[in-house]
């Protein structure tokens, strides 16, 4: 649980320093976390914020009720947030679970942290 505090806190560092320039993965998932959305933005908030409120009636995200955001990583560049998001895609589901698990183990909406930044 400590470990995720930590890794949570570099995060949000690493966002506000990053966000200048670069780009965030993210994951979203529905109440039931039965289906998992992998997303890069260079605006988390606005992206999030977007995602739970519907405003792309016709998105993925909307389609399966993806509107909690349980992980994000901060990159110095775009393309590295993108390179992640092809590497976190081409792994199976197990991977994305202890990628979310060691970030947030109680898959907590963290939308509600991110906004305070």
């Amino acid at each position: 649980m400590m470990d995720s505090v930590i890794a949570r806190n570099e995060a949000i560092s690493n966002y506000k320093y990053k966000m200048k320039r670069g780009g965030v993965l993210y994951i979203m998932t529905n109440k039931n976390h039965t289906t998992l959305y992998t997303g890069v933005t260079s605006e988390l908030k606005k992206r999030v914020y977007e995602h739970k409120n519907k405003l792309h009636p016709d998105s993925f995200t909307e389609k399966y009720q993806l509107n909690k955001l349980i992980y994000y990583e901060g990159f110095h560049r775009i393309e590295e947030a993108i390179g992640r998001e092809k590497q976190i895609k081409g792994g199976s589901r197990k991977k994305k679970m202890e990628i979310i698990n060691a970030f947030n183990p109680e898959w907590k909406d963290l939308y509600e942290e991110v906004m305070q930044w």
